[in-house]
């Protein structure tokens, strides 16, 4: 069995224990002081039903890193979301127990507030779902959920701390999800380069100013304008797609008509939304290599190359790529972005600006076992 490595579980399970009823009432409801930047925006969403308590965090976050979530004991959630890698893996896919390789690469989940849609084609609608659908997939945990019920069940530690946060000792499915998704919730990265010039605490070389503009600008030769164009799907200051509905799916030009993966169709099942996936997060983006849904390019460089010359033509291919270039496009041109090589380091500058130490090595975060 696993020991617990701080004394968060041991402190609060002793501090409800000798409560008065008040005192432990008050324990039970006390509010995790969840940062939310004011620099983000409002848009977030932090569901009534399951609100973020500073005990059921603590829960989450031992169920995250659990390997008992499995069925052989050596997965847990944090296996494909390591800390240290912005909650990534660093596999082109996803590899679950006896090394079987998934069908996506592990997607970041930092600033999952401000997500509507998860996993790469959308399927799931809240992170209380996200967080139980990888316990069952064969390819990753390959348990079922009454099988892990009951393993926690049999933990003398947990049907304690299910209490503390539930009010009973029942451990059900969705509890086990609620839990893991108040963890999943404090996951916020704010603290990098870019946040800091943001807020007017760092000065960017003018390498990174150029590539801050260039990030989010919409090339527009006609007003001799340069841009990258990664902003119209990497939005605003979270980097990442647009968090209403699907619209922050995209199909950004990876396969032609012949090799398109169904990606956002398998989910709404409209023919249009084929070769769609989430534009995620970019916060972070230079440790989480890998890149794309398949994890096809190793650095940053390759995706940069990808954007500006090797864009492949298909019926679904998002508009704002398709009409995106520093030169004037003339009918049957390729797709060609046109940067140059001082643009390219430029908005390579901008993307490890993203990069947030304080974030990747936050002990709160971090992996409360240890093996004895």
């Amino acid at each position: 069995m696993q020991s617990i490595k701080f004394c968060s579980y041991s402190l609060i399970l002793f501090l409800f224990l000798t409560s008065c009823e008040s005192d432990k009432e008050a324990i039970k409801n006390e509010t995790y002081p969840l940062e939310l930047p004011s620099h983000f925006g409002k848009q977030y969403t932090l569901p009534d039903h399951n609100p973020t308590t500073t005990v059921g965090v603590e829960l989450g976050r031992m169920l995250f890193y659990d390997t008992q979530l499995s069925r052989d004991k050596s997965t847990s959630c944090a296996t494909c979301h390591q800390q240290k890698l912005a909650f990534t893996d660093g596999k082109a896919l996803a590899e679950g127990i006896h090394g079987r390789v998934g069908t996506f690469s592990s997607m970041s989940i930092q600033n999952a507030p401000w997500q509507a849609k998860f996993f790469w084609d959308g399927r799931a609608n809240s992170l209380e779902q996200q967080a139980l659908e990888p316990i069952e997939n064969p390819l990753e945990m390959d348990m079922t959920l009454p099988e892990v019920i009951e393993r926690l069940t049999s933990d003398d530690r947990y049907p304690k701390l299910f209490k503390i946060v539930f009010g009973s000792e029942e451990i059900t499915e969705e509890r086990i999800g609620m839990s893991i998704a108040q963890f999943e919730r404090t996951l916020i990265s704010s603290n990098s380069k870019y946040d800091q010039y943001l807020k007017g605490s760092y000065t960017p070389t003018e390498e990174e100013l150029l590539g801050i503009q260039l990030f989010f600008t919409h090339p527009e030769p006609s007003q001799n304008l340069r841009g990258g164009n990664c902003g119209d799907c990497h939005l605003n200051i979270l980097t990442s797609g647009d968090g209403k509905g699907f619209r922050g799916f995209h199909n950004n030009g990876l396969d032609n008509d012949e090799e398109l993966k169904d990606g956002l169709m398998t989910v709404s099942g409209s023919i249009y939304d084929k070769g769609k996936f989430k534009a995620p997060t970019l916060r972070n983006i230079a440790v989480t290599a890998p890149y794309m849904h398949d994890g096809r390019f190793s650095t940053l460089e390759e995706v940069i190359e990808h954007y500006d010359e090797h864009i492949e033509m298909s019926a679904t291919l998002d508009p704002l790529i398709r009409e995106a270039s520093n030169e004037p496009i003339f009918p049957g041109d390729p797709i060609v972005l046109h940067l140059t090589e001082k643009e390219k380091k430029a908005i390579l500058s901008f993307l490890k600006m993203l990069t947030d130490e304080t974030f990747l090595n936050d002990p709160k975060f971090s992996n409360p076992f240890t093996d004895e």
